[in-house]
């Protein structure tokens, strides 16, 4: 866009604002106030083919824009439409899925399905990912026995089917003088290991089903992340304690809002 595209543009918003309430500017000053402080902190991956140079400041502004009337972590689906959103503006292809129920893939990018997830707990840790509901189990009969938890371990490998690529959004501060949020991929290649992780049965609950593990290690004998089949009412799948240096930082967000 040229300089004088520019002007005629920024012409036709003034004639615009005219006919705005007194509140209504006040909302929009909040938002170019925001816009106006630089960020903290605003990086990506060289090498990322998901984030680049268009989709890091405009996702950016997005995260920005949000948090002058929130300050709560994006959620999930804000997170999906903002990206789609996002992905459009600087010329890529993008759809949502249909469904908001889907069982699969969460949005297509460049004609590759993805899954979305979202981290912003309490605790949540720098190094660990955390993915609280990766995806429900069902209603159906729990199993009481190790191999009863193969089962579930396969209903896990087969939901990856639908999807090639798996993205969480972290929020790790929500100091409103300093946000911090990072796109991080989990590679699909590194959960399908669990195939071959050992499972476990924990006996030691008050429940009236057992919760279950899959315990994925290296060479060495060190955690790589586990499998948590939650035993409660909502009968969901957990990714607990997912090494961070396993996975790829495709971009990074600091900023402030106040």
């Amino acid at each position: 866009m040229t300089t004088t595209d520019i002007l005629a543009r920024v012409d036709r918003l003034a004639i615009a604002l005219r006919e705005l309430t007194d509140q209504q500017l006040a909302l929009i000053e909040t938002v170019v106030a925001q816009f106006r402080r630089p960020f903290l902190k605003i990086e990506r991956l060289e090498q990322s083919d998901v984030v680049d140079a268009r989709l890091l400041r405009d996702f950016g502004d997005v995260l920005r824009m949000y948090h002058c009337f929130s300050r709560e972590a994006l959620s999930k689906d804000r997170f999906e439409y903002a990206l789609e959103k996002t992905l459009l503006l600087g010329g890529k292809t993008a759809i949502l899925a249909a469904s908001r129920t889907n069982r699969g893939h969460d949005i297509t990018i460049a004609s590759v399905p993805c899954s979305l997830k979202t981290q912003a707990d309490k605790g949540i840790r720098e190094d660990e990912l955390y993915i609280s509901k990766f995806m429900e189990l069902g209603k159906g009969h729990w199993p009481s026995t190790v191999r009863g938890l193969g089962g579930l371990r396969d209903q896990f490998l087969r939901h990856m089917d639908a999807y090639e690529r798996i993205f969480s959004l972290r929020c790790l501060s929500k100091d409103p003088k300093h946000w911090r949020y990072e796109l991080v991929e989990i590679p699909k290649a590194l959960l399908q290991e669990a195939e071959h992780g050992k499972l476990e049965l924990r006996r030691d609950t008050k429940q009236e089903t057992c919760p279950g593990y899959c315990h994925v290690k290296d060479e060495a004998g060190e955690l790589k992340f586990q499998l948590y089949f939650d035993a409660g009412s909502e009968r969901k799948l957990q990714i607990k304690h997912l090494r961070k240096d396993l996975c790829v930082v495709h971009a990074q967000w600091e900023f402030a809002t106040e």
